[in-house]
């Protein structure tokens, strides 16, 4: 206990401004999504277990856990990122490669790895393993080009491999279109030539065109989002059009905290991927407004932690989990607005879920750290 007393109040001594903001801005932003997820998820945990408090309760112990874990990254040096960057890259994919042979399948993706007392979705953790090393190689481009062609066919390799374990053998392609969307952001921030870029581009147009093609359940859904108004024998458009209806009936100012119908089992595990529609329709368009609000919030102040950074690794790392909270907030509200088909995108530090709560909140330690980090090598200069 003395020793994480320690490390807390090292991690908190003299910081600057965009590191309280951003902490603050997590802290509120995590217990916004505690509130929600226990109105949300009242009706189904009370029909599992008898008690309507149930989820909330196990996503309140994920809170802390991921509390706990943004405090000590926040308190690591940057060096120590640097040097185990690689080593992170392979874990996370290792655990990945685990879960595609030996995972449990839920609503037909392979994507979640059993540990005993709970399941864990690596591809989470995958995330920030690719940023870790990423932002290490991209912080070795030079203007030597046959060096640099070195290091993005490298990142290019291993980005192919982290999609193809992800989205094609895990079929888990809402998770593989954050991962690429975030990996192209920061790819084309560090310098990517626009070469690449429209190669890129258009290999990724094609491998979604062809995953799609490949499902029949994707193609249905796909064409039923394309098409609205057409008729819907097989119910594809069920989770949109309630999630919709939701929004609709929330008004401007809500039907209050807990009134929502939607949890009445209109969608199942409201409180997971479609949480937007229940905000909409408890708080209205001023708690959708607030929750738009937050994440821009988030986006800004991590940017403007990036633009202070003197080096590519920082500046990588800090840009790298910006796209990958705010690009994923942008997909999951965007699905819930019926502007996107639904792919099974959790919004980071509201939606119930461990895997995702703990692994966005290690990614915000990390831009704490090099906040940190900054500031303190600022003092010693001032010194």
């Amino acid at each position: 206990m003395t020793d994480l007393r320690q490390i807390t109040s090292q991690s908190f001594r003299a910081q600057s401004r965009q590191f309280y903001l951003l902490l603050g801005l997590t802290i509120l932003t995590v217990l916004f999504g505690l509130a929600m997820v226990a109105s949300a998820s009242a009706v189904d945990s009370f029909k599992e277990t008898a008690n309507a408090g149930s989820t909330f309760l196990r996503q309140g112990l994920y809170a802390i856990i991921g509390m706990a874990s943004m405090f000590i990254v926040a308190s690591l040096p940057i060096g120590l990122f640097r040097r185990t960057s690689l080593v992170a890259l392979y874990l996370t994919l290792g655990l990945q490669v685990v879960t595609v042979f030996f995972g449990v399948e839920i609503n037909g993706n392979r994507n979640w790895l059993d540990i005993g007392f709970t399941n864990i979705q690596p591809s989470e953790f995958l995330k920030l393993g690719l940023i870790l090393a990423f932002a290490n190689q991209l912080a070795k481009l030079t203007d030597d080009p046959v060096r640099n062609r070195q290091i993005w066919v490298r990142v290019f390799m291993f980005s192919v491999g982290a999609l193809f374990l992800v989205a094609v053998l895990g079929k888990d392609l809402g998770t593989g279109a954050v991962m690429a969307v975030t990996l192209i952001g920061l790819f084309l921030i560090a310098g990517m030539p626009w070469a690449y870029f429209l190669g890129i581009a258009i290999a990724g147009v094609a491998a979604a065109f062809g995953l799609v093609m490949m499902s029949p359940s994707r193609l249905i859904r796909f064409s039923a989002w394309l098409n609205p108004g057409a008729a819907d024998p097989m119910g594809v458009m069920w989770q949109y059009e309630k999630g919709t209806w939701a929004l609709a009936s929330g008004g401007i100012w809500g039907t209050g905290l807990g009134r929502s119908k939607l949890k009445w089992s209109w969608i199942p595990e409201v409180e997971n991927d479609f949480i937007f529609a229940v905000i909409g329709e408890e708080l209205g368009l001023i708690g959708a407004l607030f929750v738009v609000l937050l994440f821009f919030a988030l986006g800004l102040t991590m940017f403007s932690i990036a633009k202070h950074q003197s080096n590519a690794f920082s500046r990588n790392l800090v840009v790298g989990v910006m796209l990958w909270v705010v690009l994923q907030a942008f997909i999951n509200i965007s699905v819930v607005l019926g502007l996107l088909p639904v792919l099974g995108v959790p919004l980071p530090l509201i939606s119930a879920g461990g895997s995702s709560l703990i692994a966005t909140l290690a990614g915000i330690g990390v831009v704490l750290a090099v906040e940190r980090d900054r500031t303190l090598n600022l003092g010693r200069s001032n010194g």
